[in-house]
C-alpha cells in the first residue's frame, strides 16, 4: 500500500526533471534545518529506536543517509529530525568542481532505479568546513554520529590522489564521527584504481599518519563491481591498514538488469542492485572481521532484513528514499 509520500509528494517531484527535483528538496530540508517548528513536523517520521553501538559509536538506529543526497552538508538538523539514525555528507573534494554535464540524473521508475553520473559535485572541503563550523556554532547540530565521505577531485592527478584526501581530512575530521575514504565512485575517471591493494593501503596509511589529538574511524566504501579476487586482496588492505568498518557498496556499472532503451552511462543504484550488494556484504562478513554498512538497493522493509542478514551491522538509504520517502524508515524498524 502506498503512503502519503508516494501518493502525493512523490508525484510531484517526479513531475520536474530528476535534478532540479534534488535540489528543491535539498533546499527545502536546509530551510527547515534552520526553523524549530518545522524540525517538529519532520519527527513525526522518527522511528522507534534501537540503540547500536559500531567502531565505538553509538547510532539511535541502524538507518544511516548515505552520501550523495546532501553533499554539502547543508540540512543535518533535518536529516536527524526525520530519524536517521547517522548521516554521511559528501562526497566531499579538495578542491571545489562542477561535476559533470547535465543532464546526470535518471529516474528509471519501473524498475525503481537511479542512474547518475554526477562526477562529485560540491562546494570544496575549505567551503563545507566553514559551513560545518558555523552549524556547531549555532547549537543545531544534530545528536546522531555524522560520517564525512571524501573524495578525489576530478583534476587531481592519480599519482597525487593521496595528497588530495590529506588535504580534505585535515579540514573536515574535527566535524565527524567517523570519515569515508571514496574510492568506488565509476563518475570520476581513474577514482576505482585507488581500490587496488597498493593504492590503498598508501592512501590509508597517509590518513593514519596524520598527526592530531583523536583518531576518527575509518570507513571505506568499495564498489559493487569487484571479483572475488579484487574483494579478498581490498580486505587484506583494509585489514592491514586497520579500518574500522568498509560500506558495500557504491553504484554499478553493470546495467544488465535494466531495459536498454532507458539506460544511460553512469553508476546505476535503487533495485537492481540490491543482489549484487547482498551478495558483498554477506562475502565480507564471512571473510572477514571488518564491520560492514549495506547500502545498495534497500526499498522496503524486506530488503533491509536482507541485508542484516548477510551480516550488515548499519544500513543506508539513498535511492530507496527517494522512491519510498520518509516512511520507509519507520517500515524498515517495525519491520525488523
Amino acid at each position: 500500500m502506498k503512503n502519503l509520500y508516494e501518493q502525493l509528494v512523490r508525484p510531484l517531484l517526479f513531475s520536474l526533471e530528476a535534478e532540479t527535483a534534488h535540489h528543491f528538496t535539498i533546499a527545502s530540508l536546509r530551510r527547515a534545518s534552520h526553523f524549530d517548528p518545522a524540525l517538529r513536523a519532520l519527527k513525526r517520521f522518527t522511528p522507534p529506536s534501537k540503540p547500536k553501538t559500531l567502531f565505538g559509536l553509538t547510532f539511535p538506529n541502524p538507518i544511516g543517509l548515505a552520501a550523495g543526497l546532501d553533499k554539502n552538508g547543508v540540512a543535518l538538523p533535518a536529516w536527524a529530525a526525520l530519524g536517521f539514525g547517522f548521516i554521511e555528507i559528501g562526497t566531499v573534494t579538495a578542491m571545489a568542481q562542477p561535476g559533470n554535464p547535465k543532464p546526470r540524473i535518471f529516474r528509471l521508475p519501473a524498475q525503481q532505479a537511479l542512474i547518475n553520473r554526477l562526477g562529485f559535485n560540491n562546494d570544496g572541503a575549505d567551503a563545507i568546513a566553514v559551513r560545518l563550523r558555523g552549524l556547531r556554532e549555532s547549537g543545531r547540530w544534530p545528536a546522531v554520529p555524522v560520517g564525512i565521505n571524501i573524495g578525489k577531485s576530478r583534476t587531481t592527478p592519480l599519482e597525487h590522489a593521496t595528497d588530495d584526501y590529506v588535504y580534505s581530512f585535515r579540514l573536515l575530521r574535527d566535524f565527524a564521527d567517523y570519515i569515508t575514504l571514496n574510492v568506488s565512485s565509476p563518475n570520476t575517471p581513474g577514482l576505482r584504481e585507488l581500490q587496488e591493494p597498493a593504492a590503498l593501503s598508501r592512501l590509508l596509511h597517509a590518513i593514519h599518519s596524520e598527526p592530531g589529538p583523536v583518531t576518527k574511524p575509518l570507513v571505506v566504501k568499495i564498489s559493487p563491481d569487484l571479483s572475488p579476487v579484487e574483494l579478498e586482496a581490498v580486505l587484506a588492505a583494509c585489514e592491514e591498514n586497520r579500518v574500522a568498518g568498509i560500506i558495500a557498496t557504491n553504484t554499478t556499472l553493470d546495467h544488465s538488469l535494466i531495459p536498454s532503451e532507458f539506460d544511460e552511462e553512469g553508476g546505476l543504484s535503487g533495485a537492481p542492485l540490491r543482489e549484487k550488494s547482498t551478495a558483498l556484504v554477506r562475502s565480507i562478513a564471512a571473510n572477514s572481521k571488518i564491520p560492514v554498512i549495506a547500502s545498495g538497493g534497500i526499498c522496503d522493509a524486506e530488503s533491509a532484513r536482507e541485508k542484516f542478514g548477510a551480516g550488515a551491522q548499519l544500513v543506508q538509504l539513498y535511492t530507496g528514499f527517494v522512491y519510498r520517502g520518509p516512511p520507509l524508515l519507520r517500515e524498515i524498524m517495525e519491520g525488523m
